[in-house]
């Protein structure tokens, strides 16, 4: 597997991904985090993920569902590698815009679609909030 660093290099990470595709988050948390419309993320199981550098800091907020979600960044630069969030279970959401084969990956749905910005133009099935499981 490749491995993947944060934008300072401190973080290193290994990551297996289940398919080939990003999920849109339109949500305004991801906004604030990221600074953008949007983030590109993948939701796949914790164990596909393997920290090979470094140590990640976390803080947690609360979801629209109410339960808390863990936040994974590198101390140094901010990167969030990942995020917990605890309702999902033994699964975590990966920002797969990081990996170097992340700008060539398509859409294969977004979520939150209720936070989309009006200028926005749907490129994806989309769910107004999570999908159900």
């Amino acid at each position: 597997m490749p491995i993947y660093k944060c934008h300072c290099g401190q973080i290193e990470w290994e990551v297996k991904l289940e398919d080939r595709a990003h999920v849109l988050c339109h949500c305004d948390t991801c906004k604030q985090l990221g600074g953008g419309a949007y983030s590109l993320n993948q939701i796949l199981p914790k164990e596909n993920l393997k920290l090979t550098k470094g140590k990640l800091n976390t803080y947690t907020y609360h979801g629209d569902s109410g339960k808390p979600v863990n936040c994974y960044y590198c101390p140094n630069c901010t990167t969030h590698v990942y995020h917990h969030q605890t309702v999902m279970g033994d699964k975590i959401v990966v920002r797969i815009i990081l990996l170097d084969q992340g700008k060539s990956l398509k859409p294969s749905a977004e979520v939150f679609g209720k936070d989309r910005l009006p200028w926005e133009i749907e490129v994806a099935q989309t769910f107004q909030v999570m999908p159900p499981s």
